[in-house]
Parts: structure tokens; sequence; C-alpha cells
């Protein structure tokens, strides 16, 4: 039976992309070039900083002109425009009257996650999180899985990784745990479960009990 969840953010439990893709695509068009949105879309899921790195090479720019203009359109979004995905506060509603435990493991920083938490009344459902200043290797690495069922003292049996990349499915199946892949993106590596939508995942966890 699951009763803890480990959680990505961006594209998993809050929609940033668009806020992501649209402050890059301003970001590049300021410095007089231009990407199209779908590359800048998946350039921006595997990370922020491949994303930099990816839209510096193709564009001919430095990665700290880019990172200094998409940090100031980004700033100008507000964390209501990015917002939690429809069903995603019932399912950590549930896991958290079950006495189960919300977890994150995340490419974000700790300060704006905890932004988005607190401004989408989420924080309280959490446990904890591991994000970039935490230093861990990044995903598909599963080190922040495993330091994350480690120092929660998880049973890898009745615990789900639930992200929107293969990176994330990948990390979750070397650390043992049961996975759910969330939206269309393609993955080669078979999860234990894909949704389209947090209702379906709320159903089977409904059914499990």
């Amino acid at each position: 039976m699951i009763r803890n969840i480990i959680w990505d953010v961006d594209g998993t439990l809050f929609d940033t992309y668009p806020a992501f893709v649209d402050s890059f695509h301003q970001a590049i068009n300021d410095l007089g070039q231009d990407a199209p949105l779908d590359w800048i879309t998946q350039a921006a899921k595997i990370s922020i900083d491949y994303c930099l790195s990816a839209l510096a090479e193709r564009c001919h720019l430095k990665m700290d002109v880019i990172e200094e203009k998409f940090s100031s359109h980004y700033a100008k979004v507000t964390l209501a425009a990015q917002p939690p995905f429809e069903g995603v506060i019932d399912i950590c509603r549930k896991i958290h009257a079950m006495g189960g435990e919300n977890l994150i493991v995340t490419h974000r920083h700790a300060d704006g996650l905890i932004k988005l938490l607190t401004t989408h009344e989420m924080i309280d459902y959490f446990s904890g999180w591991i994000t970039a200043d935490d230093a861990y290797p990044k995903k598909p690495d599963p080190a922040a899985f495993e330091a994350t069922i480690r120092i929660h003292q998880l049973v890898r049996e009745d615990t789900l990784g639930i992200g929107d990349r293969e990176i994330d499915i990948q990390a979750g199946r070397s650390a043992g745990i049961s996975t759910c892949l969330y939206g269309n993106e393609k993955c080669e590596v078979i999860p234990t479960m894909k949704i389209n939508s947090f209702s379906e995942l709320l159903v089977w966890l409904e059914k499990q009990n």
C-alpha cells in the first residue's frame, strides 16, 4: 500500500514550465535571438541550468547574459500564475491524512520552492525536501531519493515517486520504489503507472485502501 510520495516539483506539483519558457524566450529576444518554444520547453524540462547552457550554445550568447535577462523576466511572473496542477492538493491531503509523508526531490532551489508551497498553502502537507542547495547529484542519479528514504525512514514498498520526465522514473526505479509518470513525456524506462491527470492517481490510491 502506498503511504508516501516523493514528488518532483516543476511540471509535476506546479505548472511552472510556461513561465520558464516565456521568460527564456523573452530573454533571448531581448538579445536579438530566437528559438522554437517547443525546443526551449524540452531544454527547460531537463533543468534551468541545462536550458541556459543549451541556449547559449544555440544562440552564440554568454550564459550569464541570458541568465540575467531570464531572471529579470521570471521575477515578474507571480507565484499565483504558477499554480499546482488540478488534483495535486487532494493527493497531498490524502497522503497526509493517512499518516504518510509527502516529500520532494527537485533541481529547484529551496527559496523558490518554499515560496511556491507557502503561496499555495501547501507547505504543511510536506515533511521535507531535497533541493539543488543540498548538492546531491541530479536525477537520474538516485542519490537524493536514497537520502530521502534514509532520512525519513521510508519503507520502499510503501513509497511512490512521481515525476513528469524520464529522469524522475529512472531515479525512482534505481532507488527501488514504485514510480508514476505524469503527462505525455516519452519514456523508454517503464514506470509502475502512467497518468494524465491526478484524479486518476487519487482513484487508484482510494482503491488500494
